[in-house]
């Protein structure tokens, strides 16, 4: 019989060559692959969008009324207010109104009583109420609150 020819075999580092290129190229097919999964994974939970950054109006010159109520002689509460906006167009907005808004609190003020204001509170209904006042008079005026938050930076009685 006739003998067939075979193809010349390969050697044994040409096979350890061949595997360990083979082995390379699965390793970074799967690091590669590994991150562009992780870098293009949609968050499970969406991050929550900061809100604008507040801004602060005074209501300058400080409140000052005559508590009423008060057996022991005259009593009188100073306060100062400063307005909470997110809104950078309500800022025009609530200094236009100002002189309507510091009406509104100097009556909210005035019918106080030193009772009624001297604990903590008796001073955060009172807030509550004067951002109230303000939210409404607002809302009449330009058909928004135009301010989130009303704050007391001083808050003196006498």
């Amino acid at each position: 019989m006739a003998a067939v020819a075979q193809p010349p075999r390969p050697s044994t580092s040409s096979k350890r060559r061949l595997l360990m290129v083979g082995g390379a190229l699965v390793v970074l097919l799967g690091a590669g692959g590994a991150a562009w999964f992780l870098l293009n994974k949609p968050d499970a939970a969406p991050k929550a969008a900061l809100p604008a950054p507040a801004q602060y109006l005074p209501m300058a010159p400080a409140f000052v009324v005559n508590l009423e109520d008060t057996p022991m002689g005259p009593r009188y509460l100073q306060v100062e207010v400063q307005l909470v906006t997110r809104d950078p167009l309500a800022v025009p907005q609530l200094q236009q109104h100002e002189p309507a808004l510091r009406a509104r609190l100097l009556m909210l003020f005035a019918q106080q009583t030193y009772e009624g204001v001297a604990t903590r509170a008796g001073k955060e209904a009172l807030q509550a109420q004067a951002l109230k006042e303000v939210q409404t008079l607002m809302t009449e005026e330009t058909g928004k609150p135009a301010a989130e938050a009303l704050l007391f930076t001083s808050f003196v009685t006498q």
